[in-house]
């Protein structure tokens, strides 16, 4: 719908998101020229390696990299002084090939991930690991699970190779041995680096399932999970150029609606730009995103004081930098929208989004708000003690909104009904009600009242609390579902 309103706006807002991202990029460990592209120590390694590595060889000759003339020195080389450089068969190389190695070619995309939420994904659990790695299980877990996808914070042992306990690991938010976050075979695989790879939902089912992020599971539930799985054939998925509606018409993959181009929207590997909500929090908000000019990014809730553009703000290393931009949850909403109106209209994607949002205010203020507050009481009361997941009611709690919200949430947002219902804000007014609230009256007793009223209004859906008979009638539970326990004979013929 070129040159309708809702492009117009939405593409003043794409100025800023896109225009102002470029950060000046960290010194460069080797130069590379793209015209001279080829290193003369490369022929050896792929020799050697075609006897010892056979699979990872092939994988390179069918590489795009292979066909321009990039070989295995190119992307391994570094330099001595580097944090990470190991001497291997008379030449320096660094074990892990990091997204600022990369960046000697592919500097944009380099731009783009390092200020992402991808690239902070390790940050982002670093304060969690402790309580729910550590104790509830154990060390162990930490490297074989959570740095899977995270990342991990590699080390390099005295003598330059890497430490098992934080190596092999390619987690989205790994951090790196000359400080580079992230890992780009996490989507696009070693040694074949495919775009196509990284195209398929299932580059994201590897860390986007299971209760905390089940979105492998929502997508193949939806409408566009289904007309991918019946139409794959026609999705182009090898194609140089991807651009949604231009390229393929047959359906959208993760990467269409958060990263890939569609129309006048350029594409990006900032996975995060277009994400209006925060949707994996106990409360979701919408989100202003903040562009400052050393690179970096804010997410800012909305109702939080946003700083102005110009205005210099404190880093968490003590340093200062300046705000380059401020884009709205609008515009940002508007940027998902202008993906949807390649295949829908302007009422359709407008519905829909509505929908969405109306499904997590419905969440926030019936559930969210309410369990939030009442927990931030049992705390302050000493009903609780201070130490995370030693007592029940916290790991229902916590299953409550990082679990069964989180699939109401996503459910809504990735138009899979299922998930939006019944595995998702049926299962979070189940554990509420018949869960959560007999806790919290367990952990205050006779207090608990007192703190579930203050909580719990009518205005916010809990009326029917006080109404059973009102509410059994307009539902029509005894039609459809037997009448309640309390109205049931006690035996004979019914």
């Amino acid at each position: 719908m070129p040159g309708s309103p809702i492009q117009s706006r939405a593409l003043t807002g794409l100025g800023l998101l896109f225009l102002c991202l470029a950060s000046p990029l960290w010194a460069a460990k080797v130069t590379l020229d793209p015209s001279n592209w080829g290193h003369a120590a490369g022929e050896a390694c792929v020799n050697c390696h075609t006897k010892s590595s056979a699979g990872l060889a092939q994988e390179w000759r069918e590489s795009a990299h292979a066909k321009a003339g990039v070989n295995c020195m190119d992307c391994h080389q570094a330099q001595a002084v580097d944090p990470d450089a190991i001497k291997h068969e008379g030449e320096i190389i660094a074990t892990i090939v990091s997204p600022k190695d990369c960046a000697r070619c592919h500097e944009t995309e380099f731009k783009e991930q390092q200020g992402s939420v991808h690239a902070e994904a390790y940050s982002l659990i670093k304060e969690r690991i402790p309580a729910m790695a550590a104790n509830l299980t154990g060390p162990a877990v930490q490297a074989a699970g959570c740095d899977q996808c995270h990342g991990s914070k590699v080390k390099v042992k005295g003598d330059g190779t890497l430490d098992p306990e934080t190596w092999p690991n390619s987690g989205i938010g790994r951090i790196n041995p000359d400080g580079s976050k992230g890992s780009c075979s996490s989507c696009h695989g070693r040694h074949l680096f495919a775009k196509a790879q990284a195209r398929e939902p299932e580059a994201c089912a590897r860390c986007h399932s299971g209760p905390d992020s089940p979105d492998a599971e929502i997508f193949a539930a939806s409408k566009h999970g289904m007309l991918f799985s019946s139409q794959r054939h026609r999705m182009n998925l090898d194609a140089p150029q991807w651009v949604a509606g231009k390229d393929y018409t047959a359906a959208p993959t993760c990467a269409t609606c958060h990263m890939g181009a569609a129309g006048k929207l350029p594409s990006t590997h900032d996975v995060g730009m277009r994400n209006a909500w925060a949707l994996n929090a106990p409360v979701s908000q919408r989100q202003y995103l903040v562009l400052l000019e050393d690179g970096g990014k804010l997410e800012i809730p909305a109702g939080s004081p946003v700083p102005k553009r110009g205005e210099e703000i404190a880093k968490l290393d003590g340093g200062l930098t300046k705000v380059k931009s401020v884009v709205t949850p609008e515009r940002r909403r508007e940027a998902m929208s202008l993906v949807c109106l390649e295949c829908h209209s302007k009422p359709f994607t407008q519905g829909f989004m509505r929908q969405f949002d109306n499904l997590v205010e419905l969440f926030d203020v019936k559930f969210a708000i309410p369990a939030k507050g009442i927990m931030a009481d049992l705390y302050a009361g000493g009903y609780l003690t201070p130490l995370p997941f030693d007592e029940p009611i916290e790991f229902t709690y916590w299953e409550l909104w990082h679990d069964e919200g989180a699939r109401a949430r996503h459910g809504a947002s990735m138009a899979s009904p299922n998930h939006a219902w019944w595995e998702g804000m049926y299962l979070v007014s189940r554990n509420f009600y018949g869960k959560f609230l007999p806790e919290v009256r367990q952990e205050a007793g006779s207090e608990a009242q007192a703190i579930i009223d203050q909580h719990l209004t009518e205005d916010a859906g809990h009326g029917w609390l006080d109404a059973p008979d009102q509410a059994n009638a307009i539902l029509g539970f005894g039609t459809h579902y037997g009448p309640p326990a309390s109205q049931a004979g006690s035996g004979g013929d019914r």
